[in-house]
């Protein structure tokens, strides 16, 4: 290569070739070079100062402009801009996961290039970020992102670039619209998207939207574990045959998650490494700042313990998650859900009237008050564990009549809405609360129908737990 020009082509296929093998420090410090000789300057560390700039600088960008004037913005002509892009998109990966504070920056310099030069493919994909961040902490502008996807699918249909499908519909399915409509409309869109990869060659969001898809189908949808267990070997395949190093860990761990649920006393990850557990991926991930792989463990290990009513573990686990907190643009199903099971673990251990109970206390408040804000903005895929959370708040305070109808309508909710795993959970929920206040009959009533949630869900090493409390209070209930 006679000039760095002609060297942009090597690296970019360089650049792709250690994302897949997971050396995302070197991989990241590399498009950042590539960038500052293209004229953008990425900084390395992101003080309150720097980031508050850059969020003034790319709202500056998009001040007065609405849809249509997105959607009305030039082609980029200019080849070094359209350079940038590139290796700002592979950045958006990587920070991702290696340096969260970075990645909204990342976000918004592809924002305001689009702007103020011209859209190219990747702008779409830019929009669906700058969305994406949008409904994230502590912005919350839930309609300001949902306006973004749309954008970024229009403009996507408009330049007919279908081959950043896979890109897109990560985001836009992944983080945006799961605020507006039900996690089951979404769920489908990531088959799509990571079929559409793996015909156009874009296996590193191909096997992204596989992995987005069984974290919806699991922490979101409640889907059948036994079917899902399957697909999952069949993903995993794809992704090692692939080599995307990072996304065969997310998969791992998910698919652990899906054997522990199982009752299934199985090693997820010597599917990929047979060297590898969920302890050493940890602290592999740990030593060298993943914090994506961090945070999913902390996430997984949480939930687990939660449902199966670990809860010193789960609270441990709660407070270990702090460590690894995303800022980077857009969640996930399973962190929204993280908070919810915060709320439920921090109302359970209020109620044993520790010397810590305030401080649990309050964050049960805090996550109530999140809950109602959410469930505002779509009741499909929230308000049955907003009224689960005030069931256990009302539980808490003595409220009997409150908790009876929070924990009926957290059970109706759940069931209209077809969330058969949380539909389980508030009964199960219900039935100890009726446990306590020694209404035997009623509590066994609840638990017997937990026990068949969990059975469609196909839970067993809940259904045997369920079956163990079943087996203790059926001697106490008396016979009609």
């Amino acid at each position: 290569a006679r000039c760095f020009e002609d060297k942009l082509n090597i690296y970019n296929n360089y650049v792709r070739s250690l994302i897949a093998s997971g050396n995302y420090e070197e991989c990241l410090d590399m498009c950042i070079s590539i960038l500052l000789q293209l004229g953008e300057i990425i900084p390395t560390e992101v003080t309150e100062d720097i980031y508050a700039n850059e969020v003034a600088e790319v709202k500056k960008s998009l001040e007065g402009k609405n849809r249509e004037d997105l959607l009305c913005l030039p082609t980029m002509l200019d080849a070094s801009k359209l350079a940038a892009m590139q290796f700002l998109n592979h950045a958006l990966t990587l920070s991702f996961v290696f340096k969260p504070i970075l990645n909204p920056i990342v976000v918004f310099r592809m924002v305001e290039i689009s702007i103020q030069h011209g859209v190219c493919n990747l702008s779409a994909f830019a929009f669906a970020c700058y969305g994406g961040w949008l409904v994230s902490f502590p912005t919350y502008d839930f309609d300001g992102g949902y306006t973004m996807g749309l954008v970024a699918n229009d403009l996507m249909k408009m330049l007919n670039a279908t081959e950043i499908i896979p890109r897109l519909y990560s985001m836009v399915y992944g983080f945006i619209n799961i605020w507006k409509e039900p996690f089951q409309a979404c769920l489908g869109k990531h088959v799509e998207a990571a079929d559409v990869g793996e015909s156009t060659g874009d296996m590193e969001f191909s096997t992204t939207n596989l992995v987005l898809y069984v974290n919806m189908a699991i922490y979101g949808c409640g889907i059948d574990l036994r079917n899902l267990e399957k697909d999952i070997q069949v993903y995993m395949r794809r992704a090692i045959r692939c080599n995307q190093i990072m996304l065969i860990k997310n998969m791992s761990i998910l698919y652990q998650l899906t054997l522990d649920l199982m009752g299934f006393n199985h090693n997820a990850f010597s599917l990929y490494h047979p060297g590898m557990s969920e302890e050493t991926c940890f602290a592999d991930a740990h030593q060298h700042n993943h914090i994506a792989i961090c945070r999913l463990i902390c996430v997984k290990r949480k939930y687990v313990a939660f449902w199966m009513g670990s809860m010193d573990t789960a609270a441990k686990m709660c407070k270990l998650h702090k460590k690894y907190c995303n800022a980077s643009s857009g969640r996930l199903v399973s962190i929204i859900n993280s908070s919810f099971v915060d709320g439920m673990i921090a109302l359970y251990f209020a109620r044993k009237h520790g010397d810590d109970e305030e401080e649990w206390t309050a964050l049960g408040e805090s996550t109530i008050q999140t809950w109602s804000r959410w469930a505002e903005c779509s009741s499909w895929n929230f308000v049955n564990k907003l009224n689960l959370l005030e069931a256990e708040y009302a539980f808490l305070k003595k409220e009997d009549g409150t908790a009876i109808a929070k924990y009926d309508a957290s059970i109706k909710a759940a069931r209209d809405h077809k969330f058969n795993h949380e539909e389980g959970l508030a009964e199960e929920k219900a039935a100890t609360y009726l446990l306590h206040m020694s209404r035997h009959n009623e509590a066994l009533a609840h638990f017997k129908n937990a026990k068949k949630c969990y059975e469609k869900w196909g839970a067993a090493a809940l259904v045997e737990r369920v079956e163990t409390a079943i087996s203790v209070l059926s001697p106490l209930c008396v016979c009609p």
